[in-house]
């Protein structure tokens, strides 16, 4: 008897489920159609309105014309950095991740209807004419830029080699103010290096083809020169807009032997990719000092949260851009490609740098401190007549005369390289001392031991 009422509830549930199931697939088909008749209607008003632009509109426009507007509009209505590329655009992309492109010189984003500025790159017309990170341009020779989508403006600031562009530009609280620049190729030198007392200094302005090869090469003068002196490398991203996801990768590998690098979350919580170091440190376990700032983003914010995650470099300046979006180059037959925003970054400890940034370890604002010849009432010893040891010195400065500084020097003037400097100074120093104490220590150990053992005989 028990058997058949459990046949018989066997067969009850079957039924049940069959029906929830038939219930749930007929209502995802519903909610399905119900989307698709949205899309016929959204489409049937889009055309509509296509035709009466054509029609009505005060001036004639092609076809071709409007649906790259719409188009356009449609992608960047989603982020500031999904956007539509027409032929042109695609291949002035190409051409700038290959190091050199024509231009000002500009990362950019779109920030309520206007340009802003994520960083001017170096030795480019727009850094020299004195752009800055966080800038807005509200004007492009004269007129407002308000409404233009970002490919608009782009196309307005660019113009003939060796001419002339004026730009307004709103700063913090300041007035509107104009910036005239002298449009050039933009020949990007994305590493440079320098010698720091025993300390290598090593630039990188953007992310491009050549940018790992060019670091590794920076850093193997860098050691040759040195030697055993070699204390440490300043890493300097301070105005890198970005650049190659691969390359920021590979910058980071070089000073890890192990752990994750950088995760990728897209829309499926199942679309992730994880990348990971693979065993090698091009500075043998030197300290790193890794410098940010505002006009830091996407790639550098990359590497800086990785080393930051790995305790592998002291991150020393100001909080970075915070862009930590993915965005993936989609080729369009024949017509350009669209820029689409895919997935976000996560650092190895799974913190989004969307909207966040990196945050340094040590905060320190940009500011320089110029070099000023020593004031008359800081007497020393040495500059008493007659004092004993004093070293003649026939060629005195005159009183107005600036020093003349080396680029060392010139470096050292920047707040936050020197405080870089200081920092791998002093860990070197303590390191050094513990070394020194630890023999010294060992040494008095072993004659004490020794004078106990003859002592004991």
């Amino acid at each position: 008897m028990l058997k058949i009422i459990l046949n018989k509830n066997n067969s009850f549930f079957i039924i049940l489920l069959f029906f929830l199931n038939f219930l749930y697939f007929s209502m995802i088909e519903v909610k399905a159609q119900n989307n698709r008749q949205e899309t016929y209607k959204q489409l049937n008003l889009f055309g509509d309105v296509f035709q009466r632009v054509q029609e009505q509109y005060v001036e004639e426009i092609t076809d071709k014309e409007l649906i790259e507007s719409a188009i356009s509009g449609m992608l960047q209505s989603l982020d500031p950095h999904s956007s539509y590329l027409s032929p042109e655009s695609y291949k002035d992309m190409q051409v700038k991740t290959k190091g050199a492109f024509g231009g000002l010189g500009i990362e950019i984003t779109m920030e309520d209807g206007f340009v802003k500025v994520v960083s001017p790159i170096d030795d480019t017309p727009a850094a020299n004419a004195g752009m800055k990170s966080g800038d807005l341009i509200i004007g492009i020779d004269g007129e407002s830029i308000k409404g233009l989508t970002i490919n608009e403006a782009v196309s307005k600031l660019r113009g003939p080699i060796k001419s002339k562009v004026t730009i307004t530009v709103v700063r913090e609280d300041k007035d509107p103010f104009e910036i005239e620049i002298i449009r050039d190729i933009i020949k990007i030198r994305s590493v440079k290096h320098e010698i720091i007392n025993n300390i290598g200094y090593v630039r990188l302005t953007t992310f491009s083809d050549t940018t790992t090869s060019g670091m590794e090469k920076s850093v193997k003068e860098i050691k040759k020169e040195l030697g055993d002196k070699f204390q440490g490398l300043i890493l300097d991203l301070r105005n890198n807009p970005g650049g190659l996801l691969n390359q920021s990768i590979s910058v980071t590998d070089s000073f890890l032997n192990q752990g994750e690098i950088v995760s990728t979350q897209g829309r499926k919580s199942d679309d992730t990719s994880r990348i990971f170091a693979k065993k090698g440190d091009i500075i043998d376990g030197k300290p790193l000092i890794v410098l940010i700032n505002s006009g830091s983003a996407s790639a550098s914010e990359i590497v800086a949260g990785a080393l930051k995650d790995h305790a592998r470099a002291i991150i020393v300046g100001t909080r970075s851009f915070g862009k930590g979006s993915v965005q993936s180059i989609i080729p369009l037959a024949g017509n350009g490609a669209m820029r689409l925003t895919t997935a976000r970054y996560y650092t190895p400890s799974g913190v989004s740098i969307q909207a966040k940034g990196i945050e340094p370890d040590i905060k320190v604002e940009a500011g320089i401190t110029e070099l000023k010849k020593e004031k008359i009432e800081n007497r020393r010893e040495e500059n008493l007549r007659g004092a004993l040891d004093k070293k003649d010195n026939k060629t005195k400065a005159k009183e107005n005369e600036k020093p003349k500084i080396s680029p060392v020097e010139k470096l050292l003037q920047d707040n936050q390289i020197s405080r870089g400097v200081d920092l791998i100074k002093g860990i070197h120093l303590f390191s050094n001392n513990s070394k020194n104490t630890s023999t010294v220590n060992y040494n008095q150990l072993d004659k004490f031991n020794k004078n106990n053992t003859a002592r004991n005989q």
